[in-house]
């Protein structure tokens, strides 16, 4: 049973992988998330619109408005 200081612990690390996401490169960023949603499709697909929405460098690229 986890008690009140790893759950705190646990949200500030949290936290702290949110405010540097657009900062830590690719691999770092991959890790974080399959660790974070092992398991759970829900939780995964939920953090990955969460991500895509808050950080830019995480979004799928701007759709093209028309042919080249």
């Amino acid at each position: 049973m986890m008690n009140n200081s790893t759950l705190e612990f646990e949200r500030l690390l949290g936290k702290a992988a949110l405010a540097l996401w657009p900062y830590l490169p690719r691999d770092v960023q991959e890790n974080l998330f399959e660790t974070a949603v092992v398991g759970d499709v829900t939780i995964r697909n939920h953090l990955a619109s969460y991500l895509h929405d808050h950080h830019p460098k995480t979004a799928h690229p701007a759709k093209p408005t028309q042919l080249a």
